[in-house]
C-alpha cells in the first residue's frame, strides 16, 4: 500500500451510474483546492467528472505524457491542476499548484517529479480500491 493510500489522501466522490453522472474525484495534493482561488478550475473539474472536456485543459507531452493539465488565471496568479482519467471510472486530481515561474513557463523537475510518485500513488491505490487498471 503506497503512502497516498495509507494516509487517505484520495477522498472518494459517489460512485458513476451511467453516462452523463459523476464519475468518482479521488484528488491528492490537491490542498490548493479548498483556497480561494479560480472557480473554473472546480467547474473544468466537473466537467472531466461527466466525462467532457474542459476548455481550459491541455494535454501534457514528455514524461508526463497521458496527463492533463488546467490552467487559469486569477487575481493575477497562474494556478494549475494535473490530473489523469485514464483509470476507469475515476479522476485522480494530482497535483494543484499556483505557477511561480523561475525559468519560463517550464515546470520545475521537483513538481514534474513530485506528479509521477504521485500518479505511481495513484495507479496502485486504482487498483487495490477498484481492481485491475486500465
Amino acid at each position: 500500500m503506497t503512502g497516498y493510500a495509507r494516509k487517505r489522501i484520495f477522498r472518494h466522490a459517489p460512485p458513476a451510474a451511467a453516462p452523463g453522472r459523476l464519475g468518482r474525484l479521488l484528488a491528492g495534493g490537491s490542498q490548493g483546492l479548498s483556497r480561494p482561488g479560480p472557480k473554473r478550475m472546480g467547474k473544468a473539474l466537473l466537467q472531466v467528472q461527466l466525462g467532457q472536456v474542459p476548455r481550459i485543459g491541455k494535454r501534457l507531452k514528455g514524461n508526463l505524457g497521458g496527463l492533463v493539465e488546467l490552467v487559469d488565471d486569477f487575481d493575477g496568479d497562474t494556478f494549475r491542476a494535473v490530473y489523469t482519467a485514464k483509470l476507469a471510472g475515476a479522476v485522480y486530481v494530482l497535483h494543484v499548484f499556483q505557477k511561480k515561474s523561475t525559468h519560463g513557463i517550464a515546470t520545475p523537475k521537483y513538481v514534474t517529479d513530485l506528479i509521477l510518485q504521485r500518479l505511481r500513488g495513484a495507479q496502485a491505490h486504482h487498483t487495490e480500491h477498484f481492481g485491475k487498471e486500465s
